[in-house]
């Protein structure tokens, strides 16, 4: 059995619930790729999948995440995938949350493996209650945060991805693509959405004043106070381009990295950006 998850956290998480089932044994591969965010047109062509690292070199420039596009090579994972279902005694298990990652993930993986319909079981935890460390319940947005235990629960979702999905879900992703939005959400269920790549400036620039603040403080505070789905490395390259707009002013040097970087509104006044509850 292979397990695939599709956010780096979740690995640990599966690999303590596998030791808990003898049932769950097998290897946990992730999907790296942010799926959720960036260029997507014609992204199982060569030229689709260049534009793609090359738009991510441009996003990962000086932060701290430079060398990931190095070890991002989800064709390869596919590669020896495609090669281990083929034999009979081996089945794929997806895992994913109610996340616009896993979702997107979901979709890009699924649609080069119809031909082993039946060997590909999904487990999609969306809506459902887990209970949490303190003891209470709580509907998890990502598989990191279910506790190993809980797994073994959730196991008996486990379910073969259909042929009339095998059918769908590749032309919803297909439509995405062409689309080729540079922001993708998740509205519920498998729903996803394309949005303009300035669909969360509005949230960034509430969340600015005249007064400088750290780079890292702004970030803290757009996680704690949103419940937007999206990664650091990703707003930068928003804040990037709002300062570009003249929108918001910078002091330090981005070639130094994220810790010395200090952010104000620029004068504008603030009620000029909508307030937004993503």
């Amino acid at each position: 059995m292979l397990h695939i998850v599709f956010q780096e956290a979740d690995v640990s998480t599966l690999q303590k619930a596998i030791e808990l089932d003898e049932k769950l044994n097998g290897e946990v591969w992730q999907i790296k790729d942010e799926f959720a965010v960036g260029p997507i047109a014609d992204i199982y062509e060569t030229e689709g999948y260049q534009n793609r690292r090359d738009w991510w070199k441009e996003v990962l420039e000086n932060s701290p995440y430079t060398d990931a596009i190095n070890i991002v090579d989800d064709k390869l994972t596919v590669h020896h995938l495609t090669q281990r279902i083929q034999d009979e005694n081996e089945v794929c298990w997806i895992w994913m949350g109610q996340n616009t990652h896993d979702v997107c993930g979901y979709y890009w993986l699924m649609s080069q493996l119809k031909e082993h319909q039946g060997k590909i079981f999904v487990l999609y935890l969306n809506n459902l209650p887990f209970i949490n460390e303190k003891g209470q319940l709580f509907y998890p947005n990502n598989l990191f945060e279910i506790q190993p235990k809980e797994f073994l629960k959730a196991k008996k979702l486990a379910r073969p991805i259909s042929l009339s999905e095998f059918e769908v879900d590749p032309d919803e992703w297909k439509k995405l693509c062409n689309e080729n939005a540079i922001i993708r959400t998740l509205e519920g269920g498998k729903k996803i959405v394309g949005r303009s790549e300035d669909y969360y400036d509005a949230a960034l620039l509430n969340l600015l004043n005249t007064e400088s603040q750290k780079l890292s403080k702004l970030l803290h505070s757009f996680f704690t106070k949103t419940k937007i789905q999206t990664g650091d490395v990703f707003l930068v390259w928003r804040i990037k381009k709002l300062i570009e707009q003249n929108k918001i002013v910078m002091q330090g040097d981005w070639s130094k990295g994220w810790k010395d970087i200090t952010l104000s509104l620029a004068n504008y006044k603030q009620s000029e950006f909508y307030t937004t509850e993503m």
